[in-house]
């Protein structure tokens, strides 16, 4: 039986020090990278994105950065699709794919598969969104915790398209996004296919975060600071003038966009933009720790650590990555 060919992930949440660690591991080993960022997929959001400035770009290529116009969309599935071929592409040159983001649903997407859910309902949603529109997403996510916690408990209150998606499949079907990704998951038991077979890779799963939540804290509210004095309200400026973009396309549902976005509506002054563009952004690192902490396999790293690089480069030689 061949050998897989080796494959390393770099998870972590935002603010946690995933990219400087990752051009540590380019520098060190023959790896080239793939993002896994659903923000960084889109063409002209660079500074509220934490997008890496061009020169770090140019000396170390980042697959899947820039993919897609702003009034486009990206799923996890065209996500799964671009970055199995473009690990194919890094392997067969005799180099290891080094995957780098905070997204965790593609990664999970990458590991397990994604759960085959019945098709939209056209009027199912609209029904849905025009609950939302009157009731609030809060009326939405109880509904949701009433028949299908797991999810709820996995998807923000405040993402209405992931709620509307999930409450859909269930009254289109009658069975939770939870169900049916367990009975498909028993399914492949059952015909004795392992989870982690759907990948064929070996995967080094590496996370990077601080060990106190108060430090992330502080680097998230430095960045984000940091960001809108780079320029950040005057990049949303230049998106809203675009007549195709609108604050409910994905794109401009990421982190701090929608935040500026309401500001410039007049919404609330700078002050208060900075303070919910800082919460979210945390709201954010608590979603994606939680995904993280419930994950097997994980080598954690600490991101005040000076000592990140050799100890990761340990721990893929302990794996026989590096072999």
């Amino acid at each position: 039986m061949s050998r897989l060919p080796p494959a390393i992930f770099l998870m972590g949440p935002t603010a946690a020090g995933k990219t400087d660690l990752a051009i540590e591991l380019a520098q060190a080993l023959p790896c080239e990278l793939i993002s896994v960022d659903s923000a960084l997929v889109y063409r002209g959001m660079d500074i509220g994105t934490a997008k890496p400035p061009s020169a770090l770009l140019e000396a170390f290529p980042h697959r899947l950065i820039d993919i897609r116009d702003p009034a486009q969309s990206y799923s996890a599935a065209e996500f799964v699709s671009d970055a199995r071929e473009a690990m194919a592409e890094i392997s067969a040159s005799g180099r290891i794919p080094l995957l780098v983001g905070g997204t965790m649903l593609y990664y999970r997407a990458l590991l397990d598969g994604l759960a085959e859910m019945p098709p939209a309902d056209a009027q199912i949603r609209a029904a849905l969104e025009a609950q939302a529109e009157a009731e609030g997403l809060a009326a939405l996510h109880r509904q949701l915790a009433e028949v299908d916690p797991e999810s709820a408990a996995r998807i923000h209150p405040n993402d209405p398209q992931r709620l509307v998606r999930a409450l859909e499949v269930y009254r289109v079907s009658g069975m939770s996004m939870s169900e049916h990704r367990a009975r498909q998951r028993a399914q492949k038991a059952g015909a004795g296919e392992s989870e982690r077979s759907i990948l064929p890779y070996t995967v080094a799963q590496l996370s990077i975060a601080p060990a106190q939540r108060q430090v992330l804290h502080h680097r998230i509210e430095q960045r984000f600071v940091q960001m809108v004095e780079q320029g950040f309200v005057e990049e949303v400026e230049t998106l809203r003038e675009r007549r195709d973009l609108n604050p409910e396309m994905p794109s401009m549902r990421a982190v701090g966009y929608r935040q500026v976005w309401s500001y410039l509506d007049g919404d609330y002054a700078r002050d208060e933009m900075l303070q919910r563009g800082v919460a979210a952004t945390r709201q954010l690192a608590k979603r994606q720790l939680t995904w993280l902490r419930g994950w097997d396999g994980i080598h954690w790293l600490e991101t005040s650590a000076r000592d990140n690089l050799p100890r990761a480069l340990k721990y893929l030689e302990s794996l026989s990555i590096l072999s």
